[in-house]
């Protein structure tokens, strides 16, 4: 039994539709559907959520918001035209824009997207409609609560067979509609996966699985055809833009593979994430990601190695200035900490003054425009020269690598390098491993 997750532009307009309702109907496994709201149909299109942002943001300033919510209806109406559908899709729309001018909250605004995108899917494909606000929670505070839903969920599953559950929201203690901060919908798919015990989540997307490299930087890179749930937070965690950490979780947990795969190329067998695989020697490293805007706080101090409750002192000044680390190499006299410049903002003299005065170093220094690049792998940890292959890359391209750190698991090596070659230094990577 699969669950299927189509985002935004996979359900941009009628001829999304009609290729979503081929491929649900070509596998009687794919019985739990989660659509997204409808995405860009062109380059200059605008996505369905971002103009229910801007009509709360309207009404909500006095406007009566009436062109943008004349597109939003206009989007919809067309579809259910197109479709040949019969579902009373304007009834709906005015109870949305009466509920919006009665100051409902932008939560549930925006979140209006996917229940009526949702309501025209299942109208579609013969499914029955669950709304996520009668089985996604979360608490009076906002947070998911993840075993009262899985118990309602998976009670409200077991009583059909086919269903189509909107993604991207739920609802508080007292009703009011609560959104995902991010991913939302691949989080409601994972939540829905993990509740109905599903053998695969099939995330549908408009691309052929998981890149190697950020396709901005490194051209045509290979596609990822399996990889681990390990592998893909590496790398999702350092900026790879593929399934947010917490669409990951709910089936991570439950030993559910991913499989990302192509709604306009149905056939392509995408990216398998796995909770583990065995290391056949085909592969070296599996991807390569990276962000930039970070900082190093490198403090000197003779004898370091020998203090005790050094190290403990300089997490203390972080954490008194409520500051998250990234990494942190060190020597036998020195000690750096990486950390991101969001983090720090607006924090480092005071920082700085309490470094100085717990640690007491012999000198204090802040490098600024560090980014950082790891590059991943399962099959690292087993082959001879991986390093090499890399620090030889980036020599060869006049890269120079301010920090360096390779994690315990020996599944990733992260180089820190200057903002100026931080797409260079993937390029040479990318090259040195995948030709």
């Amino acid at each position: 039994m699969k669950v299927c997750k189509f985002g935004g532009s996979s359900l941009a307009d009628a001829q999304q539709f009609k290729k979503v309702k081929q491929i649900v109907e070509a596998d009687p496994q794919r019985v739990y559907i989660v659509p997204s709201a409808p995405g860009k149909r062109s380059a200059d299109d605008t996505k369905v959520t971002d103009l229910l942002y801007a009509y709360h943001a309207a009404v909500s300033a006095g406007d009566d918001g009436d062109a943008i919510f004349g597109e939003i209806k206009n989007r919809f109406v067309s579809l259910r035209d197109e479709l040949g559908l019969g579902t009373d899709i304007e009834a709906e729309l005015d109870t949305i824009s009466r509920n919006a001018k009665n100051g409902a909250s932008v939560d549930y605004v925006v979140s209006r997207g996917e229940y009526l995108n949702g309501i025209l899917m299942a109208d579609y494909l013969g499914f029955e409609f669950i709304d996520p606000a009668e089985t996604i929670f979360f608490n009076i505070k906002g947070v998911y609560e993840s075993e009262k839903t899985r118990t309602v969920m998976r009670g409200r599953l077991r009583q059909t067979k086919q269903a189509v559950i909107p993604g991207f929201y739920g609802s508080m203690p007292d009703g009011q509609i609560k959104t995902f901060s991010r991913g939302g919908s691949d989080i409601t798919g994972a939540i829905v996966a993990r509740s109905a015990r599903a053998d695969v989540y099939e995330n549908w997307t408009d691309v052929s699985g998981v890149l190697m490299a950020d396709p901005r930087i490194v051209k045509d890179p290979k596609v990822i055809r399996m990889i681990t749930y390990r592998e893909l937070r590496e790398l999702s965690y350092m900026g790879a833009t593929v399934l947010h950490e917490d669409a990951i979780f709910p089936v991570f947990k439950a030993n559910i593979p991913i499989n990302i795969k192509n709604t306009n190329d149905p056939e392509d067998p995408g990216t398998m994430i796995v909770p583990n695989v065995d290391d056949d020697g085909t592969d070296t490293i599996t991807g390569i990601a990276g962000k930039k805007g970070f900082t190093v706080i490198s403090v000197e101090k003779a004898n370091m190695n020998t203090e005790l409750g050094f190290g403990r002192r300089m997490l203390t000044a972080l954490e008194k200035n409520d500051i998250r680390f990234e990494h942190m190499p060190s020597g036998i006299d020195t000690l750096g900490v990486v950390v991101a410049n969001s983090e720090i903002a607006g924090k480092q003299p005071q920082l700085l003054d309490d470094v100085y005065n717990l640690c007491e170093p012999d000198s204090l220094e802040v490098f600024q425009g560090l980014a950082l690049i790891a590059t991943v792998g399962r099959g690292m940890i087993s082959k001879i020269g991986v390093a090499g292959r890399l620090f030889t890359a980036l020599a060869e391209n006049h890269i120079n690598i301010r920090m360096i750190d390779q994690g315990s698991s020996e599944i990733n090596i992260i180089v820190g390098v200057d903002e100026k070659d931080f797409e260079k230094a993937i390029c040479a990577i990318y090259n040195a491993f995948c030709g």
